[in-house]
């Protein structure tokens, strides 16, 4: 059974993550999104080639197999988070710094199956994961890198997330790749 989870109020999210709140819809379909957007995003790549798939728009900008990794480490972090405040981890969890941790990835030594591989994976979990919370664990609080979020939220941002780095590479990367 799929759980319908509510959209979060104003107040259960830091004002930061706005700009991919707005990208997800209100309807309490979390789930579902969650599993479109995978099918979305295997699609998509899918589709791209190697080269398309090492493009960078400017010098020094993420590949798209970067912008990938990043959704992933983004996906864990806050799937690790949400798990934390459901549970009433009282912790003040870290933050993270993105481009240290993509710096690091390693990801052109990384083939796109690999990366895809993780990336479906990952979102089966998380899905698993909300899917598995409890109402009133999905509306616990906790804090991370000094913001204050509600378990729910980060279900919802980490799929507003994914679908604002997609469009950035429908909107930017492949129409620049393309021109």
């Amino acid at each position: 059974m799929i759980k319908h989870i509510e959209f979060p109020s104003q107040n259960e999210y830091p004002i930061y993550a706005n700009m991919y709140m707005k990208l997800v819809k209100k309807d309490g379909s979390l789930i579902e999104q969650l599993k479109s957007s995978l099918d979305k995003t295997k699609t998509l790549i899918s589709k791209l080639s190697n080269a398309e798939l090492e493009y960078r728009y400017e010098k020094n900008k993420w590949s798209i197999k970067e912008v990938l990794v990043h959704i992933i480490d983004d996906e864990r972090i806050y799937g690790y988070r949400a798990l934390s405040f459901a549970r009433n981890d009282k912790t003040n969890l870290p933050g993270f710094e993105q481009d240290d941790y993509n710096l690091n990835s390693d990801t052109s030594e990384r083939t796109i199956e690999n990366i895809m591989e993780e990336y479906e994976a990952l979102r089966i979990s998380t899905i698993a994961l909300f899917n598995g919370l409890s109402d009133k664990s999905l509306k616990r609080m906790g804090k991370a890198n000094g913001n204050q979020a509600s378990a729910r939220a980060l279900g919802y941002h980490i799929l507003g997330h994914d679908l604002h780095h997609m469009k950035i590479i429908e909107n930017l990367y492949l129409k620049k790749l393309r021109k």
